[in-house]
């Protein structure tokens, strides 16, 4: 069973993972190059641990074990004795590379390596490394502790062990798997969100509609939790662009085609609730 998780990249994505792990039991890890976000991930981990002793969904006690079980580092080399690795850092794949090509020679034989990437092809990022095998995506959902999907995505050369082993992890912190078994860029739910955004984004561009009535109509129309609009701003609307950039590059389809907007959006700094403004104005 594995035992230690490593998790590298301490934002929004990365906090939340080591939460759940912490959480299920888990020694984690917890890297970044910054030991501000490092600092500020302890924080939003304790809030958010916190919340959910107040909602009875976890004890005091419990909570307070899970914090334990965090440790946090700025060096990479710390995560080598780890049986798994979450890399969830920005969606690059040259920052992707980098990282991965660093963990194939730090992390012992048999390892599973996983990215959380929401759209980089996983064999991309397998072949910086000399073990394309252990390799597997492991794409979890924001924010992490309360949505319980996970994505995996098998890479062309990620084996059934590997696979059967992410299965494994995801599940015993509590989520919900979906497997995709052909390595297409965006996957299945990001390629399903990019259209649906790209979509709403050209409907307001173009006046058809606000913002607010086009998430109304997703969350009461079809009974979406968030609209995809207000979805952009929680993940960030940078985020979403080079998502959405990663399955475009690829497909080369119309429907994930990026409106100028997004694009001047990005270019502006309006990037959602972690700035202030995004299709939305959180300046309150």
């Amino acid at each position: 069973m594995t035992q230690q998780v490593a998790v590298v990249g301490a934002g929004l994505m990365g906090s939340g993972i080591a939460q759940v792990c912490a959480v299920a039991g888990y020694d984690v890890v917890l890297q970044d190059v910054s030991g501000e976000s490092l600092d500020r991930a302890r924080s939003s981990i304790t809030q958010s641990l916190a919340r959910f002793v107040a909602k009875e969904r976890i004890s005091e006690p419990d909570a307070g074990l899970a914090l334990k079980r965090i440790t946090t580092t700025t060096e990479l080399a710390d995560v080598a004795d780890a049986d798994i690795v979450v890399e969830a850092v920005f969606e690059k794949l040259d920052v992707k590379t980098e990282i991965f090509t660093t963990l194939d020679a730090i992390c012992k034989p048999g390892a599973i390596l996983g990215t959380n990437t929401s759209a980089i092809p996983i064999t991309s990022i397998a072949a910086a490394t000399s073990r394309p095998q252990d390799v597997v995506g492991i794409h979890f959902f924001s924010p992490v502790p309360m949505m319980k999907l996970v994505e995996l995505v098998r890479g062309q050369e990620t084996s059934d062990e590997t696979l059967a082993a992410a299965r494994s992890f995801a599940e015993r912190v509590g989520k919900t798997v979906v497997v995709v078994n052909r390595d297409v860029a965006g996957f299945v739910t990001t390629r399903l969100i990019s259209a649906l955004t790209m979509e709403a984004i050209r409907l307001v561009e173009s006046g058809v509609a606000s913002a607010e009535d086009i998430d109304t109509a997703c969350r009461l129309g079809f009974g979406h939790a968030m609209g995809p609009l207000e979805t952009a701003d929680l993940t960030g609307v940078d985020i979403m662009l080079n998502a959405d950039m990663s399955v475009y590059n690829e497909a080369q389809h119309q429907a994930f085609e990026p409106p100028e907007l997004i694009k001047h959006m990005v270019a502006d700094g309006h990037l959602g609730r972690k700035t202030g403004l995004g299709f939305y104005d959180y300046s309150d």
